[in-house]
């Protein structure tokens, strides 16, 4: 499956109808806040694993996390579309800025326009 087809797909599950929305709509709010939700879901889940397991991973942890990983993808496909983009511009785009920050050495400095 490509992160496109995985787009189409998944835009079909969408409460709001997908299709692009504006930034201040509900559709969108909705959106931005849960992909911040469970992105701190995943982050919770290690946070557990290091505080309760001493940072030893079991195959039900990585399991779960896998699970929240998803939910992740989800929200960032849903807000693709939103904008009316789709994940493998979003994928590509992001090679080729980690690429070009390799190539002039400063894969590891600071800021987002280095």
């Amino acid at each position: 499956m490509t992160f496109d087809e995985y787009q189409k797909q998944a835009i079909t599950t969408d409460s709001y109808g997908g299709g692009q929305q504006p930034i201040d709509s509900q559709a969108f709010i909705n959106k931005l806040l849960g992909l911040c939700g469970e992105s701190g879901e995943v982050a919770e889940k290690f946070k557990k694993i290091f505080r309760n397991q001493a940072g030893k991973m079991t195959e039900q942890d990585k399991a779960e996390i896998i699970k929240e990983l998803g939910d992740v993808l989800w929200y960032l496909s849903a807000i693709s579309s939103y904008l009316g983009t789709n994940l493998s511009k979003v994928a590509q785009g992001n090679l080729d800025k980690l690429s070009d920050r390799k190539t002039r050495g400063v894969i590891k400095s600071t800021g987002d326009n280095r």
